[in-house]
């Protein structure tokens, strides 16, 4: 039976996207046949992220008019080929779909893939509910900052509202030092708002702009970043294993960085 989970978040900005690329990419390299599917339409980056945007030739929209077959619309990825995007088509508005068609959709994509992953836009309006529709899990997405966990919270309530119950977390860009200077929500102060099981914890790394604009996921590189890691981690979680969460405590200020401070205060 399929797994179909809609990565969601309410606002914007907290790496959604970056999230269902590095999943997306790290269960086909796994070996699950993989379908993504952007459901942004009017504002899509999933292709980006994924380095697919010249591969674009049809959209959902196209199968649901009829103009093309679901197969051509998927753009499969050659870097790995148990990976296909299904995009959102860039000049039509988040009401162009219904959630029923995103239900048809979805269901003939259950005949192929065995993880399908719905990047939902952010808000909690009608791209919401499409992207929800045929979802029967959900990994919400946050950063450890109080507008984004109470954006999240309201989240959490639609979802079970929508019957989705098995709703995990993932806690994006967190800064150990900041945690530890009691400048940045802790994984426990977010834990303790919202309640739900935790999936993953995403340490900030420059490297996911370096990867963003290269169209390359993290989990691709030859030589894991500690982002890059974690999102392995949270792909082995997702299947099922017991990985324990990686230390990221800030490590100790080094007699370089305490020189320079009392040099130059």
């Amino acid at each position: 039976m399929s797994r179909i989970i809609v990565m969601t978040s309410g606002k914007g900005g907290v790496g959604k996207t970056t999230c269902t690329a590095n999943l997306g990419m790290a269960l086909a390299k796994s070996g699950q046949r993989v379908a993504v599917i952007d459901a942004d339409f009017g504002l899509r980056n999933l292709d980006l992220l994924l380095g697919l945007e010249n591969r674009i030739v049809y959209t959902a929209i196209d199968v649901l008019a009829g103009e093309c077959r679901l197969d051509q619309a998927l753009v499969k990825d050659k870097r790995q080929p148990n990976l296909a995007l299904l995009p959102a088509a860039q000049n039509r508005s988040k009401e162009s779909i219904k959630p029923e068609q995103m239900q048809r959709l979805v269901k003939a994509l259950t005949k192929v893939y065995n993880f399908i992953l719905i990047d939902s836009p952010a808000g909690i309006e009608m791209g919401f509910r499409n992207a929800i529709a045929p979802a029967r899990e959900a990994i919400i997405v946050t950063t450890p900052e109080i507008s984004a966990v109470r954006d999240a919270d309201r989240v959490i309530g639609l979802l079970e509202a929508n019957d989705i119950k098995a709703v995990r977390l993932i806690i994006n860009r967190l800064r150990p030092a900041m945690v530890e200077a009691g400048q940045m929500m802790s994984v426990k102060d977010v834990q303790g708002i919202l309640s739900i099981p935790l999936l993953g914890v995403i340490p900030d790394d420059e490297q996911v702009i370096v990867s963003t604009n290269k169209g390359e996921p993290l989990i691709l590189e030859e030589k894991l970043s500690l982002a890059g890691m974690a999102f392995a981690n949270v792909t082995l979680r997702l299947q099922g294993e017991k990985v324990p969460l990686m230390d990221l405590s800030a490590p100790p200020e080094g007699f370089l960085t305490r020189l320079k401070r009392l040099f130059d205060p």
